[in-house]
């Protein structure tokens, strides 16, 4: 059944992707496809072993930008490899800081073969105890939720691996925190929760969260990362088992025909089919439980009715489960309110008594336009301005 605005996603090539400069990105590979990228240059083959395990180290757990700054790689090897390869993050085209300390970022990738590159989102967010990089996994979204401002957007194709943990040591770089190591890190957990289905971009995230979990590498443990989705149903359990972090489901309703309408990926996985597939999940149970993301939209979803169904399909697939409840952050163009903080209080004492946790999420950010898509909105807005106003300087000067 065709989901209403649903895209299927742009692939990406499987092989170390290609600069416009025709040097190759070694960031996102393994530590055999470096080696066979080195092979495939012309460098000898036991060299090349060496070579692999030395620019891994360097790449992940050292945080290295250049080949020159690689002390135990021959300086005479340096200018060989700047020439083929490329150990460069996604560029950075605008970074702003909200006043409560959320950090947010417009990247944007390599030029293409038609020379552009794409704009993407990375947010994170610092509390006390913790602090949380959201990560996207795709230019734009295949899914148009309707509370989603990233849903307004076209899907322009998937971020590759390189592309998803370049996010991850961007914000390593901005933290100061190299070299890797798990403990006394601001950077403690990971959620991909930014632009993109997660589930529709299967093998790059996988792959980028291999490395992002290999205690070589970036060193961040599974327990401290988290993978949501909208309800890509077939690809769960695949994602229980060969990904195995924390799961995360943005449910949003509890009926059908309001899910319908702002999840409509629910037309083609239901309610049902979608709990069934978490009380299925691999791993979860009560010291992992599953997380049900609801955004809060005004009277839509936010009814006591609404709140005791919810519990009563928890208990039904018997879930280990804790909800987050999300004030909805409107953006301009947006159909819907967000529910009075009355409302989400009684909403979350009624999930409470259950004995399901539901706290309130704190609208973080705010400021910044921090919410998914914001912030390329506005920059694309800026963008625009400012080629009307160069247009006019022009023709005024014509004039």
């Amino acid at each position: 059944m065709p989901i209403p605005g649903h895209v299927d996603p742009v692939p990406v090539p499987r092989e170390a992707p290609m600069q416009t400069d025709g040097r190759k990105s070694l960031v996102g590979l393994t530590r055999e496809q470096i080696r066979a990228e080195l092979e495939a240059a012309g460098m000898e083959s036991k060299q090349a072993k060496l070579r692999a395990k030395q620019l891994w180290h360097w790449i992940y757990n050292r945080g290295a930008t250049a080949f020159e700054t690689m002390t135990d790689i021959a300086k005479a090897q340096h200018p060989w490899l700047a020439e083929r390869f490329t150990v460069e993050r996604p560029q950075v085209v605008e970074a702003q800081v909200s006043t409560d300390g959320t950090r947010k970022w417009l990247l944007r990738t390599a030029p293409d073969s038609s020379g552009a590159g794409h704009d993407f989102e990375m947010v994170f967010i610092p509390d006390a105890d913790r602090g949380t990089l959201c990560v996207s996994s795709q230019v734009g979204c295949t899914l148009n939720c309707r509370f989603c401002h990233t849903g307004t957007m076209r899907l322009v194709r998937n971020l590759t691996p390189g592309e998803i943990v370049g996010q991850v040591m961007l914000a390593r770089d901005s933290l100061g925190e190299w070299p890797s190591q798990p403990e006394g890190r601001m950077l403690t957990n990971i959620v991909m929760m930014g632009m993109g289905e997660p589930l529709y971009n299967f093998d790059a995230v996988r792959d980028a969260l291999a490395i992002v979990m290999d205690g070589d590498g970036l060193a961040l443990s599974k327990r401290r990362i988290t993978l949501s989705t909208s309800g890509v149903v077939p690809m769960m359990e695949r994602a229980g088992k060969e990904i195995g972090v924390n799961l995360a489901v943005s449910l949003h309703a509890v009926t059908k025909e309001v899910r319908d309408e702002i999840v409509p990926i629910n037309r083609k996985y239901g309610i049902d089919e979608l709990l069934q597939a978490c009380a299925d999940y691999p791993g979860a149970n009560n010291a992992r439980r599953i997380t049900f993301e609801y955004v809060m939209l005004r009277d839509k979803n936010d009814s006591d009715e609404d709140a005791r169904e919810l519990v009563r399909l928890i208990r039904k697939y018997k879930l280990p489960a804790k909800v987050n409840l999300i004030p909805f952050n409107p953006w301009p163009g947006a159909v819907y309110e967000c529910s009075t903080p009355e409302r989400i209080r009684s909403f979350s004492s009624i999930v409470f008594e259950a004995g399901i946790s539901a706290p309130i999420r704190t609208p973080r950010g705010r400021d910044i336009d921090a919410a998914c898509g914001q912030l390329k909105t506005s920059a694309e807005k800026r963008s625009r301005a400012e080629l009307d106003r160069l247009a006019e300087e022009k023709q005024a000067a014509l004039g």
